[in-house]
């Protein structure tokens, strides 16, 4: 009997370890079954045959760890430039730094900067080209410029007509809709159509909404083919295989920036200059926060940070968890309060910048007038339920969020 006992002792365990392992390999493939637009090959290889193909990319356009351009000249395909976005091809330069026109050490292929003379290609830029390829991994946050590249290189690509191909990629932000929708009158590189904040959106869905609605210059629409990602769920949480631009360096940053990047329009630091951008706040008049920094000059990230060598008093977030913090599906806008009130009195707050990334003057104003955080939210719900019309006529991938 005893013989008996450890023999079905043995047998549920190695049961019981059989199921684990097979629920942990389930969960693997799971995980592993997500691949971007650019991953799939079969879907849009075909339609570069005896084709001269542009790609507007940066670092983000990786296949498995290797660049989309080296993988498509490595399939033997007829690549005349590449388009470069903010940040450069190779996305090591400054937030605003004006880029220039190269040549591509690797590959020896011309680079045309949509980030220095012009945002949009010229004509001449255009002329020895069938299809622009467009795959920049973006965050999903209006004011995040890779979308403003992406309308000017359809606009282009409309009036000299040429085709589009979107290679889709998974919007760390995509699972909420939130913020003041952009009026217009405040349209500029940092924020060019009627959305809110943040979108909810791939930035194959966004180019969609961007041609439907005929957003472009005259109202002109381009040709353009979305290579869509396979088995995306927005709602689960996306960790981008590489950080999308030098101040975003991880999963944290990404989701504060839609919250932290007001800062830019004001007197107050978002941690630019030091190793955790986007992940604390502060300045030198503060007197209640928890954390100090020193911004520093750092080449590639921040050259000249807001406060250079100047002790500021501050907020360290990067307590936060990410995934908890993702889970609210909102904007914060506590910490842009919090610090207003500590420095309304000490100093002007806001500069020019403010409403051109509110992409309204309501908000500023708001603030100043002391109105709670909920009314500045209930003033947003009517254009906010209007774009949520709009934007459903565009989605790809199954939508979760609350309207």
């Amino acid at each position: 009997m005893r013989k008996i006992k450890q023999s079905i002792q043995y047998c549920v365990l190695c049961s019981y370890f059989l199921f684990v392992v097979c629920v942990t390999s389930c969960a693997q493939k799971q995980s592993d079954s997500l691949t971007t637009g650019a991953e799939n090959f079969t879907e849009y290889i075909p339609l570069f045959k005896e084709k001269k193909i542009a790609v507007a990319a940066n670092q983000s356009s990786l296949i498995k760890g290797e660049h989309l351009v080296d993988v498509l000249l490595a399939k033997d395909i007829h690549i005349t430039r590449i388009f470069s976005p903010e940040h450069g091809f190779r996305g090591d330069a400054d937030a605003g730094e004006k880029i220039t026109n190269g040549i591509d050490a690797k590959t020896g292929l011309p680079i045309v900067s949509l980030y220095g003379k012009h945002y949009k290609p010229s004509a001449a830029d255009l002329k020895d080209v069938d299809i622009v390829v467009f795959d920049i991994q973006d965050v999903g946050v209006r004011f995040y410029t890779y979308i403003s590249t992406l309308h000017y290189v359809m606009e282009a690509c409309a009036e000299q007509g040429k085709q589009v191909i979107v290679l889709d990629r998974p919007n760390p932000n995509g699972h909420y809709v939130d913020g003041p929708v952009l009026k217009m009158k405040y349209s500029s590189f940092v924020g060019m159509h009627p959305v809110p904040v943040v979108y909810g959106m791939s930035i194959g869905e966004y180019a969609q909404m961007i041609n439907g609605e005929k957003w472009l210059k005259n109202k002109v629409q381009c040709e353009l083919k979305v290579i869509p990602c396979k088995n995306w769920n927005r709602e689960k949480s996306y960790l981008l295989p590489v950080k999308p631009s030098p101040n975003l360096p991880n999963q944290l940053s990404v989701a504060l920036y839609p919250s932290l990047c007001f800062f830019e329009g004001t007197v107050v630091s978002a941690g630019r200059g030091t190793n955790y951008p986007f992940q604390v706040y502060g300045h030198p008049f503060f007197t209640k926060g928890d954390f100090e920094f020193t911004p520093r000059s750092i080449p590639g990230a921040s050259k000249y940070p807001k406060f250079k060598g100047e002790k500021c008093v501050g907020y360290d977030l990067r307590k936060i968890n990410a995934d908890d913090f993702r889970k609210k599906k909102k904007l914060d806008l506590s910490f842009l309060l919090n610090a207003y009130s500590e420095l309304k009195a000490k100093s002007d707050f806001f500069n020019s910048f403010f409403e051109n990334l509110a992409g309204t003057a309501n908000l500023r104003t708001q603030i100043e007038n002391s109105i709670s955080e909920e009314q500045i939210r209930e003033s947003w719900k009517k254009d906010r339920k209007k774009f949520m019309a709009i934007r459903a006529k565009y989605l790809i991938y199954p939508d979760f969020t609350e309207r």
